[in-house]
């Protein structure tokens, strides 16, 4: 049986885990104003270059050679962007399953010891059932390991799909703007 100590541990265990998901939360947080800051403070300096150099044209020609360098680096920036936006959202994730699966791995040995305390005050002829218990807590403990581990390969899948997709789209990109800058020259 529980003693108050016991719970009074548990609750404040409790207590501590959940200000430190709050703070890792609040990291992720932090980081992605931060990105989000740093992206409005780069756009407003490019856009402010950008108006300087439209107003610095002196024929259409140019203006279509400024018009293509300046849409170039855009998929790159927005392959950046997302890649940060990526490894933040990760990041935070990565800590906050490092807490829960601390939790389950603290919560699955207290049960372990429940049963090997119950299996100990057990009456003769009970030793079956009580191998039943164990024999089924084993099973689900290997059911959530393997599900932990199917959603860590899922997740590196996910994440080298995404990186495939950027890398895609970034030479994309560079392919219709080198493309666009060879027509003009031969026009």
């Amino acid at each position: 049986m529980l003693n108050t100590e016991q719970i009074l541990a548990a609750h404040k265990a409790n207590i501590e885990t959940l200000f430190g998901l709050t703070s890792k939360a609040f990291e992720g947080i932090e980081k992605l104003v931060e990105l989000n800051l740093q992206v409005a403070k780069t756009a407003l300096a490019e856009s402010l270059e950008s108006t300087q150099a439209v107003l610095s044209v002196k024929d259409a020609q140019e203006l279509l050679a400024l018009q293509s360098t300046l849409l170039q680096p855009s998929a790159e920036k927005a392959a950046a962007y997302s890649r940060h936006l990526y490894d933040i959202a990760n990041s935070t994730n990565a800590a906050v399953s490092k807490v829960a699966e601390a939790q389950i791995a603290d919560a699955q040995a207290k049960f372990a010891a429940v049963i090997d305390s119950a299996a100990k005050n057990a009456p003769a002829g009970s030793e079956n059932a009580v191998a039943l218990v164990k024999t089924a807590v084993a099973a689900a403990n290997s059911a959530f390991e393997s599900i932990q581990h199917a959603t860590r390969q899922a997740s590196e899948v996910a994440e080298a799909n995404f990186e495939a997709a950027a890398d895609t789209a970034v030479k994309a990109s560079q392919t219709a703007a080198r493309s666009s800058n060879g027509k003009r020259a031969t026009a």
